[in-house]
């Protein structure tokens, strides 16, 4: 009993360290309430619960996965237009393996343009909208939070970390510093709309029901990032949200021709960021390659990654054995991107993670906190509140490190709630 017992305490231990952690680093910790803690922890599982667990939220989740092949199919209509063969059409000669035809910059990654075209056009209709109210009320009821940083947050989980700060941008003159970190730590620790289709594309292959596993995790790392952000940066957070927002288009066209830009500004930091990326860990690789094996294998920046993180994926419930492994995903992750880790999950041969260990793994790292985002993070809220960017950029540099403790806090839930 005690040993199937064993990786749902494991799991607990590290939503222990986690929070701990948090209070360690806060800037006044006699002002952390324990009740504001347990309420966010609760808030968080019975997201888990109710998504994971009750059978017909679960059948509609997991159901989405004919949507990810409707808009694949879509966007492999356009790009086998643009890029012919090299996006998905036809090819001009006869081939022995068509999938290998179809690469990831033609063929894959412009899903981001079709979501974010798509994602303004819901926004533009009031669909998404009403959607980002509604989870706005109630974060507002659970955790207590005001108007403006609920509505903020819930937007960023669809819109962006930025993006949905453009939502209340009336407001943001008028936010605390606690409001701020709210709103930085959200945008750090869960993913963007624009992209939950893609990854989810990425990680088919090792987890059925992707895009429902990554909107689960979204969902629950949302208010973990909260309650976390409260602990690392306590204060006031009532500023009250009248109504207004600033992310509004004139038509439909508008809004699909402004989500398309949008879209294309992400394809293309994307495709610069994966070419440098792995350039430079193949570089860095090829460097180490000369230094003497350590533990019979040539060093690697994987390996370094792995070690450096393989007792925080223990909490999260990964098998010490595996954790190595996974410590050097999650290692990428923050610096480097969630994108490349996730290929570089998708590219594991089968059985190198039990698949208890791969959900927990896609949980932990689904969320921005990344170098590269904390930069554009910076850029974006500065200018925003060009007044207050001396207060902007060591509150963002603190929110890499609440984002990434927040998507973790999800990951270790999700060790708690799944059978070992």
């Amino acid at each position: 009993m005690l040993e199937q017992l064993y990786p749902h305490l494991q799991s607990a231990l590290g939503v222990v360290v986690i929070v701990a952690i948090a209070w360690a680093l806060s800037e006044n910790r006699r002002a952390v309430a324990p009740r504001m803690i347990l309420g966010g922890l609760a808030v968080q599982a019975g997201i888990g619960l109710v998504l994971l667990k009750f059978q017909p939220a679960r059948d509609v989740l997991f159901g989405l996965n004919g949507v990810v092949n409707a808009l694949t199919e879509a966007t492999h209509a356009g790009t086998g237009f643009v890029f012919g063969f090299l996006g998905g059409g036809p090819p001009p000669f006869p081939v022995s393996n068509p999938g290998n035809l179809i690469t990831l910059a033609f063929g894959v990654l412009p899903l981001i343009m079709v979501i974010s075209a798509l994602s303004a056009l819901l926004w533009h209709w009031r669909i998404l909208s009403l959607l980002v109210s509604a989870m706005a009320f109630l974060l507002r009821k659970t955790l207590g939070i005001g108007g403006a940083v609920g509505l903020g947050a819930a937007a960023t989980v669809f819109l962006g970390n930025v993006e949905g700060s453009l939502v209340v941008r009336p407001y943001l003159s008028r936010m605390t510093r606690t409001e701020l970190f709210i709103l930085m730590t959200v945008g750090l620790s869960v993913i963007a709309g624009t992209v939950f289709v893609l990854y989810a594309t990425i990680l088919a292959p090792v987890l059925p029901g992707a895009l429902g596993h990554l909107l689960v995790a979204s969902m629950m790392s949302l208010p973990a990032g909260i309650m976390l952000a409260r602990v690392m940066v306590p204060g006031d957070a009532d500023t009250d949200h009248g109504g207004k927002t600033g992310h509004e288009y004139h038509s439909s066209m508008d809004a699909v021709s402004d989500g398309t830009e949008a879209g294309l500004r992400i394809y293309l930091q994307i495709i610069a960021m994966l070419i440098v990326t792995v350039a430079l860990v193949t570089l860095a690789n090829n460097i180490l390659s000369h230094l003497p094996p350590v533990f019979g294998a040539p060093l690697s920046i994987e390996r370094v990654l792995g070690w450096l993180f393989a007792p925080l994926v223990w909490l999260f419930g990964v098998p010490w054995k595996e954790a190595p492994l996974a410590g050097g995903l999650l290692g990428m992750k923050i610096v480097l991107t969630e994108l490349f880790a996730y290929l570089q999950m998708a590219k594991l041969p089968a059985g190198s993670l039990e698949p208890r260990s791969v959900q927990i793994m896609v949980y932990a790292m689904c969320g921005f906190a990344n170098l590269a985002s904390v930069g554009i993070l910076i850029a974006g809220m500065s200018a925003l509140l060009p007044d207050r960017r001396e207060e902007i950029v060591p509150l963002a540099l603190r929110a890499l490190v609440s984002g990434a403790l927040a998507s973790g806090l999800t990951g270790c839930m999700i060790g708690i709630l799944t059978a070992g």
